[in-house]
């Protein structure tokens, strides 16, 4: 018996101390915390970053007892409704000011008609993060690209300071720098035309976005985005999440160029003989 618990005592000793150590991710050609991989967000901030209950649908109209579907909503049933979701808002409220408060509203209410992820537009920084499809980190010594499945978004970050972005454009421009073994991509240039996610949460063209991306375990990266924009909100906000590696053996990225899937939507009018509703 004293030999098995000095045996246990021993392995005790070995495996305590690795518990209290950082995880150390593995290095990259150039020596840098490799991120390379496809990754996915799971969780429910592509609906509404901040804390929510279910509800039926995001297009809602009066009913007898409460909100009920939209009628242009209405046949897609469960398909239709929203999840609830615990936020991933840091304090778990954005800091609107009062007016840009009453906009996002004003952008819940219309949200069939106002958000850009319906139309098939690129979805902007953060929101391309996290919505519901994979995207992939390609880095090497010299270079960095993030390529998202939707609608074929791709950024480059930048890893020498390439000055100020010469045009506003929905993904922005991304200069990017480590911080010991965490990527951080400061992104500037973003137009006003992206939304954070379907509940009409918004920005203006003075959105700063500064983005950090840490390995925290063979599979996950600790993702944090913190929000600056002064004349929407009235002070600075963060989000976080945890981002997952895909680990099929065949994951792989596909094409979902959705720009043709939405045509009908929005020049379906314009036809000759329109199709019928």
């Amino acid at each position: 018996m004293g030999k098995r618990v000095r045996k246990f005592t021993v392995m005790l000793a070995l495996v305590m101390p690795l518990a209290g150590q950082a995880y150390r991710a593995p290095r990259a050609p150039g020596g840098k915390a490799d991120l390379n991989g496809i990754w996915q967000a799971l969780n429910e901030a592509n609906y509404d970053i901040e804390a929510h209950d279910a509800r039926p649908a995001l297009a809602l109209r009066p009913g007898p007892y409460g909100p009920v579907p939209a009628a242009q909503v209405l046949a897609l049933g469960a398909v239709g409704s929203v999840p609830p979701g615990v936020g991933v808002v840091e304090g778990g409220e954005i800091p609107y000011k009062p007016e840009a408060l009453a906009k996002k509203k004003e952008n819940e209410k219309d949200w069939l008609n106002r958000d850009p992820e319906i139309k098939c537009y690129l979805p902007g920084v953060p929101r391309a993060t996290y919505m519901p499809y994979p995207f992939q980190i390609l880095q090497s010594a010299s270079a960095i690209t993030f390529v998202y499945e939707y609608a074929g978004a791709v950024r480059n970050i930048f890893l020498k300071n390439p000055g100020k972005a010469p045009v506003d454009s929905w993904m922005g421009q991304s200069f990017g720098h480590w911080d010991g073994d965490t990527l951080v991509v400061d992104v500037t240039g973003l137009n006003d035309q992206s939304w954070f996610d379907r509940a009409g949460n918004f920005h203006s063209d003075k959105l700063h976005v500064v983005e950090r991306y840490t390995r925290t375990g063979p599979n996950e990266i600790s993702y944090e985005a913190n929000i600056e924009d002064p004349d929407v909100f009235t002070r600075p906000w963060k989000m976080s999440m945890v981002l997952y590696r895909r680990q099929e053996k065949n994951a792989q990225l596909l094409d979902f160029k959705c720009v043709e899937f939405v045509e009908e939507l929005m020049y379906g009018q314009y036809r000759k003989h329109p199709l019928s509703k």
